[in-house]
């Protein structure tokens, strides 16, 4: 029986505890889900794509159905190169639908075979965003629970303003 894999790629930067909810709940339906960091070349990174892949291991070691991986170019390239099927996406708000239907779309143009994925993001999550983390961080706020563990450490480490 094939194996169904799904990527759900990103900067993360850093991961939250968003976008791990997001993973988890994808395994309900996937077998294996991959964390793919990809580079952003329109996005300014906190981190190096090896520090990112470093938290993100971290924080899901103890699931051995969450793989890690790192990926440059098309991301249907990607998928299709290591034998998976489907994109695992979360959606927080309607801005967010808006440029994922898009993002969607130029896939399935890419590669028709290749199925797109959206979870509703946990209430919890619904303000968290990568971009809210660091801008918290930096101007000194807590941002405990937000994040992993793993990322919680590297945020103090780049911003020794920020409350704990």
């Amino acid at each position: 029986m094939n194996k169904k894999i799904a990527v759900c790629p990103g900067s993360f930067d850093p991961i939250t505890n968003g976008h791990l909810d997001i993973v988890r709940r994808g395994l309900c339906v996937f077998d294996k889900v991959i964390i793919a960091v990809g580079h952003n070349p329109l996005k300014k990174d906190l981190f190096t794509t090896e520090e990112k892949v470093v938290m993100i291991r971290e924080s899901v070691v103890s699931n051995t159905r969450i793989e890690v991986d790192t990926f440059e170019g098309l991301l249907v390239d990607y998928i299709i190169k290591i034998g998976a099927c489907a994109i695992l996406r979360g959606l927080r708000v309607i801005s967010d639908f808006e440029l994922e239907l898009q993002l969607a779309l130029m896939n399935r143009r890419l590669c028709p075979t290749i199925e797109t994925f959206f979870l509703m993001t946990d209430f919890n999550n619904l303000f968290v965003s990568s971009t809210m983390v660091k801008a918290t961080a930096a101007a000194g706020g807590s941002v405990e629970g937000l994040v992993p563990d793993a990322a919680l450490k590297k945020l103090q480490e780049r911003f020794p303003i920020m409350k704990v």
